[in-house]
């Protein structure tokens, strides 16, 4: 029995950690206030392009990634004196812009590794 292709709860962990690091130094260290800070998250997009074996892995994986790192990001970076439960519909709709953009890294990260392994 071989195992199935896929996340390990170990591998899923060390995503989500990796995920709120990137939010997390885009709101409050490194490039904030900058659109600087969308490089390091468009090659993140990439690489999971980039080393998914399948197209369905590409797009799914990247979809939860920029939908998280873009909530990661309003979180962290919130600062209203309203309770920030009031704008979770907004960090949602924000959050699925994140995650068209993560796909669309991703599937050109895909069509790279599609082009060097020379089969579709």
């Amino acid at each position: 029995m071989s195992k199935q292709p896929g996340m390990t709860v170990l591998g899923l962990i060390l995503a989500a950690a990796l995920v709120a690091l990137l939010g997390l130094i885009g709101a409050r260290y490194i490039f904030v206030g900058s659109a600087l800070s969308l490089v390091p998250w468009g090659l993140a997009a990439l690489i999971i392009g980039l080393f998914s074996r399948t197209w369905a892995t590409a797009l799914s994986r990247s979809a939860l990634f920029g939908f998280c790192l873009a909530g990661t990001f309003m979180l962290a970076g919130y600062q209203g004196t309203v309770p920030v439960t009031n704008h979770l519909i907004p960090f949602a709709i924000i959050g699925l812009v994140g995650a068209l953009c993560a796909i669309t890294g991703a599937t050109f990260g895909h069509l790279v590794r599609t082009k060097l392994r020379g089969r579709p």
